[in-house]
């Protein structure tokens, strides 16, 4: 079968794009043909297979989602498995979560004229009238939610029925990483012995509260715990305050994750928004405690480690990052993760999808 996918943009760094070539590389695996729809913005040498370029007239999502309706994809594919907002597909993958919902947490810890102000931004609009089109009870759609938490909030959200929705988790199959890569991997970090290193990925840093780890590790400085916090990502240093430069280690965006998981010690994402972050996975697959919030989406998937409500603050993330930093409880973390993570291989996981996706072709 002829798959055609759909995604608007690319981040180096970015989460769903790392999905999306698993994904692909797992259809082909099957059997099944990949063609990707996209703008210009993605890299020819990060999708070896077919693309068709989406025209689209400036680079909104309404302009994207208008284009990809012009450009007939049907006539390009037997099924149109969307992952990224549209007027309409086969099949909807809601990996960027529920816009309203998101919209409506960010409210609750931000000044209401900032609010305000967003509700006014016509990208906005356009992601909640493409929402609502996906999601309406009336469409026909079919919706990939990947954890519990976007597809309860789809349903209240949109009245969605539950027979449209299946729960298809990400997957990631951790490649074996050389123990002395691992130890180059500390030593270039300048860790010393006995230092933990705490390490955070991901870009957003606002939406994904890397503010509150900063101030969480320097909790955890002065109560002497010997950690660092390693940021593997890209963001806007200058909204954040800092008390200890030292404490804080910025790589920028690293292409080499799987010996930065090896090499850290606990996996930190006070997030506010998360649908189901590839990097709480990956972390947990590499044997971290994993440190989050409610608000991620992985958190409903029984990982080792600590969930804490969105809003706990900082204190309350030190004191769940400190109870994971003895040896024996990180051991105990790093066995129960690394088999659990077994149950989301990229095979699983395009098993599940091709199933659900079965469905809507009979």
């Amino acid at each position: 079968m002829k798959i055609g996918l759909v995604r608007r943009g690319h981040s180096a760094t970015g989460g769903a794009e790392r999905y999306l070539v698993r994904f692909a590389a797992g259809l082909v695996t099957q059997g099944h043909i990949p063609v990707l729809f996209t703008d210009h913005l993605w890299p020819k040498e990060e999708w070896p297979w077919e693309t068709i370029l989406v025209p689209a007239q400036g680079d909104s999502p309404r302009s994207f989602a208008d284009a990809l309706r012009a450009s007939q994809p049907e006539s390009h594919c037997d099924l149109l498995y969307s992952l990224e907002r549209v007027w309409d597909c086969d099949v909807f993958r809601a990996g960027d979560g529920v816009h309203s919902a998101w919209l409506r947490r960010r409210a609750s810890v931000e000044p209401a004229w900032k609010s305000t102000f967003r509700s006014w931004q016509r990208k906005h609009r356009d992601l909640l009238d493409l929402e609502r089109a996906l999601y309406r009870p009336d469409s026909k759609v079919r919706i990939v939610a990947n954890s519990p938490l976007i597809r309860d909030e789809i349903m209240e959200e949109y009245g969605t029925p539950l027979a449209r929705i299946g729960v298809v988790p990400n997957g990631y199959d951790p490649p074996r990483v050389d123990p002395g890569m691992i130890a180059r991997r500390r030593e270039s970090l300048g860790l010393v012995s006995g230092e933990l290193a705490i390490l955070f990925v991901g870009s957003g840093w606002e939406r994904k509260g890397l503010q509150a780890a900063i101030e969480a590790v320097e909790n955890l400085d002065a109560r002497g715990g010997g950690v660092r916090l390693v940021v593997a990502g890209e963001g806007k240093r200058r909204h954040l305050r800092i008390r200890d430069p030292k404490r804080v280690i910025f790589l920028g965006a690293v292409s080499e994750l799987p010996s930065l998981y090896e090499a850290a010690d606990i996996f930190v994402l006070p997030t506010l928004y998360d649908p189901f972050s590839n990097a709480t996975l990956e972390a947990a697959a590499h044997g971290l405690p994993i440190v989050t919030t409610t608000g991620n989406g992985v958190s409903h998937y029984g990982f080792a480690g600590a969930i804490l409500e969105s809003s706990g603050g900082a204190e309350a993330l030190a004191s769940a990052l400190e109870a994971w930093m003895p040896e024996e409880r990180r051991a105990f973390a790093e066995l129960q993760n690394r088999v659990l993570a077994r149950e989301f291989s990229v095979a699983a996981n395009v098993q599940r999808t091709l199933d659900f996706i079965s469905a809507k072709v009979r």
